[in-house]
C-alpha cells in the first residue's frame, strides 16, 4: 500500500471519528436541546407554516449566502480589521435592588433591559421576562463562542424574584440560554413559547403543564394579560441538522392600558403592518436593529429598516434591542445604535435609550441618553 494512500485513509478515519464524536457530543449535551416528537410533533404538523419536516418564513427567503458569500465572510473574519467591534471600556450598567423587585406595581408599565434583547417586563401587577439570555456566552460551550460585553448584569438570576411568565422568541443561543433555563426553572410560572420549542424546556426538566407553546396568530392569557405569537422572518436551530426545525415569533404583549410589540430576530417584511393593523397602535415597540450583514440582511433589518417597523406596527416609542450585549456580526458594537437613532430623528420617531438595567416607566421615565458615546 502507498503512503499517499495510507494518508488519505488515516485522514478519512480521522474524520470519521470526528464526525461521530462530534454527533455524540450533541447528543448527550443537554444544552442542545431535543427533537420535538409525539403530541408536539403532531401540533407542529397541524401548523399552515410547517411543510416538509420544517417551518418556512411568511415571505421567501433565502437561508444561502452562496460560496462567494463565504468567502467574503471567512475573509472579512479573518483579514478585515473591524475597529470598536467591542467596547473597549467599562459600559454603564444600573443594579436592581431585589428588595425593590419583590414590591411590584399595578399601577404603571416598567420595562428593564438586560442588554441584547433581554428584558424584565413589569405589567399590571405581573413580572415578565423576555428572551432570558442571562449567561456569559452566547454559545452552547461556556469557553467557547460570543462573550457578553460586561460582566454583570442588572441582577443575578438567584436575586430575581418570582417571575410569572418567560416569553421566547426562538430556539438560537443569544435568546434561549440552557442555563438560564435551569437557574429561572424553580422561580417561572409558566413559559410561553414558539412551536417546538417546549421540547427543549422538558429536557431541561420544565414541567409540560408549565410550557404552552405557539404558533403564529396563537394567543394566550394569563391573568388578563394576552399573549400572541406573531410572524417574524428568521430562522432556528441549535444543533447540525436542526435549522428551522422549531418555530420562531415576535411577540405582542396586550395588557389593559398598555401594548407592547417584541420583534425577537426579523428580517424586515410586510407582516409588520398586517401586525400593526391586527394590534396596533403600540406604546412601545422593542425591535432589534443589531447583529445585520448584506449577506443575511433577509433574516436581521438593517437599523433604518428597524425605524420603518415601528411606522408599520403604529409604535408610538421605539426601543432598538439586538445589540449592546454580544458582538455577532462585521460591524462595530456602536453603528446599530448609531444609525438607528440618526434614521428615527429623520423620520421624527420618539426613540428611548436607556443604559443596561435602567428602567423604562412607560408615560412617565423615558431614558434618552446617548451613554454609549
Amino acid at each position: 500500500m502507498t503512503l499517499k494512500r495510507i494518508t488519505s485513509y488515516f485522514l478519512l478515519s480521522l474524520l470519521l471519528l470526528l464526525s461521530v464524536a462530534g454527533c455524540s457530543f450533541m447528543h448527550l449535551s443537554p444544552q442542545f436541546g431535543a427533537e420535538a416528537k409525539g403530541e408536539r410533533l403532531q401540533l407542529m404538523q397541524t401548523s399552515s407554516n410547517y411543510e416538509d419536516g420544517i417551518f418556512h418564513n411568511p415571505v421567501p427567503t433565502s437561508m444561502e449566502i452562496g460560496f462567494k458569500g463565504y468567502i467574503k465572510m471567512i475573509n472579512s473574519r479573518l483579514f478585515d480589521k473591524i475597529e470598536n467591534q467591542a467596547p473597549d471600556w467599562p459600559i454603564p450598567i444600573e443594579k436592581l435592588d431585589p428588595g425593590k423587585l419583590e414590591n411590584i406595581q399595578d399601577t404603571a408599565t416598567v420595562l428593564t433591559w438586560f442588554g441584547h434583547s433581554t428584558f424584565l417586563i413589569e405589567l399590571e401587577g405581573k413580572r415578565l421576562l423576555v428572551d432570558p439570555m442571562l449567561g456569559d456566552r452566547a454559545s452552547p460551550l461556556s469557553f467557547l463562542g460570543p462573550k457578553r460585553f460586561s460582566d454583570e448584569l442588572p441582577i443575578t438570576v438567584e436575586d430575581l424574584p418570582f417571575i410569572d411568565a418567560v416569553l421566547i422568541s426562538h430556539d438560537h443561543y443569544d435568546h434561549l440560554d440552557y442555563g438560564s433555563i435551569k437557574k429561572l426553572a424553580a422561580k417561572t410560572g409558566h413559559f410561553y413559547v414558539a412551536l417546538g420549542v417546549g421540547a427543549h424546556l422538558e429536557r431541561w426538566d420544565i414541567p409540560a403543564e408549565k410550557i404552552t407553546e405557539l404558533d403564529w396568530w396563537d394567543e394566550a392569557e394569563l391573568a388578563g394579560i394576552k399573549f400572541v405569537a406573531t410572524p417574524a422572518r428568521h430562522f432556528s436551530g441549535r444543533g447540525i441538522s436542526d435549522r428551522m426545525k422549531t418555530l420562531w415569533t415576535s411577540w405582542v404583549i396586550q395588557g389593559k392600558n398598555d401594548r407592547i410589540f417584541f420583534s425577537g430576530d426579523t428580517g424586515y417584511f410586510e407582516g409588520f403592518r398586517e401586525i400593526g393593523e391586527r394590534y396596533g397602535p403600540f406604546d412601545i415597540t422593542l425591535l432589534e436593529c443589531g447583529q445585520y450583514n448584506e449577506l443575511w440582511s433577509g433574516i436581521h433589518m438593517m437599523p433604518e429598516e428597524t425605524v420603518q417597523a415601528n411606522l408599520d406596527l403604529k409604535g408610538k416609542l421605539m426601543m432598538p434591542i439586538h445589540w449592546g450585549g454580544f458582538a455577532l456580526a462585521m460591524h462595530s458594537w456602536t453603528d446599530p445604535i448609531e444609525r438607528v437613532t440618526k434614521k428615527a430623528k429623520e423620520l421624527n420617531v420618539p426613540m428611548t435609550t436607556p443604559r443596561i438595567g435602567e428602567p423604562i416607566i412607560l408615560k412617565r421615565q423615558i431614558p434618552q441618553s446617548k451613554w454609549w458615546e
